[in-house]
Protein backbone atom coordinates (compact mmCIF):
# COMPACT_ATOMS: atom_id res chain seq x y z
CA UNK A 1 0.00 0.00 0.00
CA UNK A 2 2.95 2.15 0.91
CA UNK A 3 4.70 1.32 -2.23
CA UNK A 4 1.59 2.34 -4.47
CA UNK A 5 0.81 5.81 -2.68
CA UNK A 6 4.83 7.04 -3.34
CA UNK A 7 4.55 5.55 -6.96
CA UNK A 8 1.64 7.60 -7.05
CA UNK A 9 3.21 10.81 -5.39
CA UNK A 10 6.45 10.07 -8.31
CA UNK A 11 3.85 9.70 -11.14
CA UNK A 12 2.00 13.34 -9.96
CA UNK A 13 5.28 14.99 -8.97
CA UNK A 14 6.48 13.98 -12.88
CA UNK A 15 3.29 15.10 -14.36
CA UNK A 16 3.43 18.43 -12.76
CA UNK A 17 7.32 19.45 -12.99
CA UNK A 18 6.34 18.75 -17.57
CA UNK A 19 3.40 20.55 -17.29
CA UNK A 20 5.23 23.95 -15.41
CA UNK A 21 7.99 23.37 -18.00
CA UNK A 22 5.91 23.02 -20.90
CA UNK A 23 4.35 26.82 -19.88
CA UNK A 24 7.63 28.38 -19.11
CA UNK A 25 8.83 27.18 -22.61
CA UNK A 26 5.89 28.59 -24.24
CA UNK A 27 7.44 32.26 -22.74
CA UNK A 28 10.73 31.36 -24.56
CA UNK A 29 12.22 33.01 -21.51
CA UNK A 30 10.54 36.51 -22.02
CA UNK A 31 9.34 38.55 -20.25
CA UNK A 32 5.26 40.24 -20.54
CA UNK A 33 5.82 42.94 -22.60
CA UNK A 34 2.68 44.89 -19.91
CA UNK A 35 2.74 42.94 -17.06
CA UNK A 36 -0.58 43.26 -14.46
CA UNK A 37 0.58 45.55 -11.31
CA UNK A 38 -1.54 47.31 -8.65
CA UNK A 39 -1.74 49.96 -6.30
CA UNK A 40 -3.89 50.54 -3.38
CA UNK A 41 -3.61 53.22 -0.29
CA UNK A 42 -5.86 55.43 1.95
CA UNK A 43 -7.18 58.76 1.34
CA UNK A 44 -9.10 59.67 4.28
CA UNK A 45 -11.18 57.02 5.57
CA UNK A 46 -11.38 55.04 1.58
CA UNK A 47 -9.31 52.62 0.58
CA UNK A 48 -8.63 52.70 -3.38
CA UNK A 49 -6.90 50.29 -5.18
CA UNK A 50 -6.18 50.50 -8.80
CA UNK A 51 -5.46 47.47 -10.84
CA UNK A 52 -3.83 48.20 -14.40
CA UNK A 53 -1.43 46.42 -17.00
CA UNK A 54 1.89 48.27 -17.02
CA UNK A 55 3.62 48.72 -20.32
CA UNK A 56 6.72 50.24 -21.08
CA UNK A 57 8.21 53.05 -23.45
CA UNK A 58 10.70 50.79 -25.18
CA UNK A 59 11.83 53.67 -27.01
CA UNK A 60 8.54 54.78 -28.10
CA UNK A 61 6.11 57.86 -28.22
CA UNK A 62 3.37 57.03 -26.44
CA UNK A 63 1.28 60.42 -25.72
CA UNK A 64 -0.13 61.55 -28.21
CA UNK A 65 1.19 59.27 -30.99
CA UNK A 66 0.52 56.00 -29.98
CA UNK A 67 -2.33 56.89 -27.97
CA UNK A 68 -3.21 59.92 -30.19
CA UNK A 69 -4.38 63.16 -28.16
CA UNK A 70 -8.14 63.41 -27.52
CA UNK A 71 -8.99 59.97 -28.06
CA UNK A 72 -10.27 57.64 -25.38
CA UNK A 73 -7.68 55.33 -24.08
CA UNK A 74 -7.89 52.63 -21.69
CA UNK A 75 -5.20 54.20 -19.23
CA UNK A 76 -3.09 50.88 -18.67
CA UNK A 77 -2.70 47.55 -21.35
CA UNK A 78 -4.72 44.83 -22.22
CA UNK A 79 -7.91 44.38 -19.61
CA UNK A 80 -9.16 47.74 -18.91
CA UNK A 81 -7.54 48.88 -15.56
CA UNK A 82 -9.78 49.48 -12.51
CA UNK A 83 -10.53 51.81 -9.80
CA UNK A 84 -11.88 50.29 -6.61
CA UNK A 85 -13.36 52.11 -3.40
CA UNK A 86 -15.03 51.29 -0.26
CA UNK A 87 -16.34 54.31 0.14
CA UNK A 88 -18.07 57.17 -1.45
CA UNK A 89 -15.21 59.81 -2.27
CA UNK A 90 -15.46 63.35 -4.15
CA UNK A 91 -12.51 63.21 -7.62
CA UNK A 92 -11.81 66.20 -8.19
CA UNK A 93 -14.99 67.94 -5.96
CA UNK A 94 -17.26 65.54 -7.71
CA UNK A 95 -18.87 62.71 -6.12
CA UNK A 96 -18.25 59.09 -6.87
CA UNK A 97 -19.74 56.32 -5.06
CA UNK A 98 -18.21 53.92 -3.55
CA UNK A 99 -17.61 50.52 -6.12
CA UNK A 100 -15.24 49.18 -8.89
CA UNK A 101 -14.61 51.18 -12.10
CA UNK A 102 -13.06 50.59 -15.38
CA UNK A 103 -10.84 53.83 -15.49
CA UNK A 104 -10.30 55.28 -18.97
CA UNK A 105 -8.19 58.48 -20.09
CA UNK A 106 -8.56 60.64 -22.79
CA UNK A 107 -4.89 62.02 -23.51
CA UNK A 108 -4.69 65.62 -24.32
CA UNK A 109 -1.86 68.44 -24.76
CA UNK A 110 -3.19 70.83 -21.96
CA UNK A 111 -6.03 68.78 -20.35
CA UNK A 112 -6.90 65.25 -19.39
CA UNK A 113 -10.52 63.91 -19.21
CA UNK A 114 -10.66 61.03 -16.89
CA UNK A 115 -13.48 58.56 -17.11
CA UNK A 116 -15.19 56.19 -14.19
CA UNK A 117 -17.19 53.50 -16.08
CA UNK A 118 -19.61 51.32 -14.22
CA UNK A 119 -18.30 48.41 -16.87
CA UNK A 120 -16.06 45.96 -15.56
CA UNK A 121 -14.39 43.12 -16.83
CA UNK A 122 -14.36 43.69 -20.01
CA UNK A 123 -10.99 43.24 -22.05
CA UNK A 124 -9.50 47.05 -22.75
CA UNK A 125 -9.61 47.95 -26.03
CA UNK A 126 -11.97 46.29 -29.61
CA UNK A 127 -10.75 46.32 -32.83
CA UNK A 128 -12.96 48.27 -35.72
CA UNK A 129 -12.24 49.26 -39.35
CA UNK A 130 -8.81 50.91 -39.33
CA UNK A 131 -8.03 50.11 -36.04
CA UNK A 132 -8.82 49.90 -32.53
CA UNK A 133 -11.14 52.14 -29.82
CA UNK A 134 -11.46 51.77 -26.00
CA UNK A 135 -13.77 49.21 -25.02
CA UNK A 136 -15.89 52.06 -22.87
CA UNK A 137 -19.80 52.35 -22.70
CA UNK A 138 -20.27 55.79 -22.36
CA UNK A 139 -23.75 54.89 -21.37
CA UNK A 140 -22.29 53.60 -18.15
CA UNK A 141 -20.28 56.37 -17.49
CA UNK A 142 -20.55 57.54 -13.70
CA UNK A 143 -18.13 60.18 -13.67
CA UNK A 144 -15.87 62.02 -15.74
CA UNK A 145 -13.89 64.80 -14.83
CA UNK A 146 -11.02 67.29 -16.39
CA UNK A 147 -7.42 67.18 -15.03
CA UNK A 148 -4.22 68.96 -16.12
CA UNK A 149 -1.35 67.10 -16.68
CA UNK A 150 2.41 67.99 -15.06
CA UNK A 151 5.66 67.63 -16.56
CA UNK A 152 7.76 64.43 -14.72
CA UNK A 153 11.00 62.87 -15.07
CA UNK A 154 10.93 60.06 -17.58
CA UNK A 155 9.00 56.99 -16.46
CA UNK A 156 9.75 53.90 -18.68
CA UNK A 157 6.82 51.74 -17.01
CA UNK A 158 3.48 53.26 -16.38
CA UNK A 159 2.79 53.64 -13.30
CA UNK A 160 -0.05 54.41 -10.78
CA UNK A 161 0.61 56.26 -7.67
CA UNK A 162 -1.63 57.15 -4.54
CA UNK A 163 -1.07 59.57 -2.21
CA UNK A 164 -3.02 61.47 0.72
CA UNK A 165 -4.21 63.95 -2.21
CA UNK A 166 -5.26 61.62 -4.56
CA UNK A 167 -3.82 59.39 -7.63
CA UNK A 168 -1.92 59.92 -10.41
CA UNK A 169 -1.14 58.33 -13.68
CA UNK A 170 2.68 58.67 -13.96
CA UNK A 171 3.71 57.48 -17.45
CA UNK A 172 6.63 59.06 -20.56
CA UNK A 173 7.50 62.61 -18.96
CA UNK A 174 4.22 63.33 -17.52
CA UNK A 175 1.99 62.74 -14.55
CA UNK A 176 -1.87 63.51 -14.16
CA UNK A 177 -3.22 63.79 -10.91
CA UNK A 178 -6.27 63.33 -9.75
CA UNK A 179 -7.42 64.96 -6.48
CA UNK A 180 -9.62 62.89 -3.70
CA UNK A 181 -11.21 63.79 -0.52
Amino acid sequence: MKTVFQLKAIAGFVVALLISTAASAQMGGKTIPSPRDSVSGKIGTATISINYGAPSLRGRKILGVMEPYDKLWRAGANQSTTFTTDRDIKVEGKTLPAGKYSLFAMPGEKEWKIVFNSQTGQWGIRNVPGGHVANEDPAKDVLVVTVKPASHEVTERLKYEINNKGFALVWEDVSIPVAIK
